[in-house]
């Protein structure tokens, strides 16, 4: 009787699996100098926003929101609830226009006959990713959206969570993500990471990030990693491949 099959990353069993989705599982369709923009005009209502390009969006909206609380913690909420709604309504406009990646619906299909669990962790809002993958409870058992949880990545917090929901501890699970952000988050929790540069980074900023391993995209990384059923996906038409 053959030994049942066992992904390995790093020389290491991996027991589970955490997705980041835009740009890991799902076609980045973001534009996030739009969203920016979006956001800086909703709260030039309450206060002109100082110029933060080295705050993701979100601690830009609670940076700013902290200048005006001391002189007016309802403006400051206001700032907050309307910078919110901006960039869920371009969140939204953005996912009617999105897709998921070919190779993301057989992969979980896969690792769930495999019995790896997975998990999926976004910093996008509940409504964008269903409109994207409307099945996704069928094919992965724990989401966690920005709704979710109290701190979105990097907070480790946020991915914790998704282990605690499909049953497995850090050290025999692997964070995939798009982003140096996602690796960073990885390793804060204690996981394996893997980047993959089928989104916004290329591969160098994802091996800088620290990532334990880097691909193309999920499905070369999962036929990398000893999921035999993504065999041959590097070659699809359409799928990213430029490493």
């Amino acid at each position: 009787m053959s030994a049942p099959r066992q992904l390995r990353c790093a020389g290491l069993a991996v027991r589970a699996v955490v997705f980041d989705f835009d740009g890991t599982l799902a076609v980045p369709t973001l534009d996030f100098g739009v969203m920016r923009r979006a956001v800086a005009k909703a709260m030039a209502a309450h206060l002109t926003p100082p110029e933060r390009p080295d705050l993701p969006v979100m601690e830009w909206i609670a940076h700013t929101a902290r200048l005006l609380e001391e002189r007016s913690p309802q403006g400051a909420s206001a700032l907050h609830a309307e910078a919110h709604a901006a960039i869920r309504r371009v969140e939204v406009e953005a996912a009617a226009r999105g897709s998921l990646f070919p190779f993301t619906r057989p992969m979980l299909a896969a690792l769930a006959a495999m019995g790896v669990p997975v998990a999926i962790v976004t910093r996008n809002c509940p409504e964008a990713v269903r409109a994207v993958f409307p099945d996704v409870d069928a094919l992965c058992p724990c989401l966690l959206t920005r709704d979710d949880v109290p701190s979105v990545k990097p907070d480790p917090d946020h991915l914790l969570r998704a282990l605690d929901g499909i049953g497995r501890a850090p050290g025999e699970a692997l964070m995939v993500g798009d982003h140096p952000m996602d690796i960073v988050t990885g390793r804060r929790a204690g996981t394996l990471t893997a980047g993959v540069a089928s989104g916004e980074s290329p591969a160098d900023a994802l091996h800088a990030a620290g990532a334990d391993m880097v691909a193309d995209h999920c499905g070369d990384l999962m036929a990398r990693l000893g999921l035999h059923e993504m065999d041959g996906m590097a070659g699809m038409d359409g799928l990213p491949t430029h490493g």
